[in-house]
């Protein structure tokens, strides 16, 4: 059974920054990929960023709307997986997920949440203006 845990959200100002963990609890952590996704009230789920296996491309995915304020990295040694999140700004506020699959890869891939089997709980963000 794969579980995940997400942390490290909360109310913060727009312009501050954040940083997500999601830790992933399988044996071979180094072979799933792993997406954030967020969702706010009455809104579907968000692609927010994806990284790949850790012996894929080494690519990482976001959308075009992040504008770059976003960064995803992993530390397979500690089963976990960051979401840096720099001037946050108030259309930020969402409820953040991360999923996970086995050997996930490719933006379209990567950025459907349906192609994810596994997910953590979330965390709330909340930025004020």
């Amino acid at each position: 059974q794969v579980q995940l845990v997400e942390s490290g959200g909360g109310l913060v100002q727009a312009g501050d920054s954040l940083t997500l963990s999601c830790v992933v609890s399988v044996r071979t952590f180094s072979t799933y990929s792993v997406g954030w996704f967020r969702q706010a009230p009455e809104k579907e789920r968000e692609f927010v960023a994806a990284i790949p296996w850790s012996g894929g491309t080494g690519d990482t995915y976001y959308p075009g709307s992040m504008g770059g304020r976003f960064a995803i990295s992993r530390d397979d040694a500690a089963n976990t997986v960051y979401l840096q999140m720099n001037n946050l700004k108030p259309e930020d506020t969402a409820v953040y997920y991360c999923g996970t699959s086995f050997m996930l890869y490719g933006m379209e891939t990567m950025s459907n949440p349906r192609n994810y089997d596994y997910w953590g709980r979330g965390t709330q963000v909340s930025v004020s203006s």
